[in-house]
């Protein structure tokens, strides 16, 4: 038999890391650290209203699976509902996408980014919770979008204000 050098990973529903990012509960399933970059995967729970706004990673592919709830999804190419059983895939090449929980329960999606990477943006602009505890979105100062817009150039993201598509 040979011999392998990494065990297969199995995570409870309780297990992995859990951080509040900007009103969300993202749980880092699989990161940058276990892939050696080249993937993570991430499970979002997003409450009503909630997501994130408009922004751009021309080096990175994202896929999303809504497990739960409903989301609406802006890009440059228009707006579309994505319910439970949706696959929404942004392409590398920088189109400019956000999405928000349209619905009255949180939405849960699966996300996938290749290569890895935003999951270490969400770990410095997230914080560590219990799993089912939300914070409040940040207060967004000026100094704190001023952060987050010099962290998310570091991570090969662009962030656009909240009314840039519509």
């Amino acid at each position: 038999m040979d011999k392998h050098t990494q065990a297969p990973t199995i995570l409870g529903p309780q297990q992995g890391r859990t951080l509040a990012v900007m009103g969300s509960n993202y749980r880092i399933l699989t990161s940058s650290h276990d892939t050696a970059g080249a993937y993570a995967t991430i499970e979002m729970l997003v409450p009503p209203g909630g997501g994130p706004g408009p922004h751009a990673h021309a080096d990175i592919e994202e896929t999303f699976f809504v497990m739960e709830g409903e989301v609406e999804v802006k890009s440059e190419y228009g707006t579309h509902l994505a319910t439970a059983g949706s696959f929404i895939r942004i392409p590398k090449g920088g189109v400019v996408h956000g999405f928000k929980n349209k619905s009255t329960q949180p939405a849960r999606l699966l996300c996938t980014v290749v290569p890895a990477g935003l999951d270490e943006f969400f770990q410095q602009i997230g914080e560590p919770v219990a799993v089912g505890q939300f914070l409040p979105p940040p207060v967004l100062t000026p100094e704190a979008i001023q952060r987050i817009q010099a962290l998310a150039q570091e991570y090969g993201q662009q962030v656009f204000p909240p009314n840039y598509l519509g």
